[in-house]
């Protein structure tokens, strides 16, 4: 075999291992939000309401509710001196789990 042959079968090789993967990933998606599901159902038929938001300040409370995402991170980092990384994170969690409760 020549080295581009080679070059090839390799990238082929590593583009079936990667479609795998994702569809590993996709298949865990898949599962967990059907745990988020029942979840839900279970909080509903106990009567309690989920906030996504609630533990966060409300002025960052605030700022997502009016959709202003990086000063949301920006009031999180004042109000609790986590660094931009940590605050992003938390912003972003905060946002997506609200989007999945108001999309059921």
């Amino acid at each position: 075999m020549d080295a581009n042959t080679i070059i090839i079968v390799a990238l082929a090789t590593g583009v079936v291992l990667l479609l795998q993967r994702v569809s590993s990933l996709a298949g865990r998606l898949d599962r967990l939000s059907r745990v988020e599901g029942k979840l839900d159902a279970l909080l509903n038929q106990q009567g309690v309401k989920y906030d996504p938001l609630a533990g966060l300040p409300a002025d960052v409370q605030d700022a997502l509710d009016r959709g202003e995402r990086i000063l949301a991170i920006k009031r999180l980092q004042e109000a609790t001196g986590l660094g931009m990384k940590d605050a992003k994170e938390q912003v972003d969690e905060a946002r997506r789990r609200r989007s999945a409760v108001s999309s059921r």
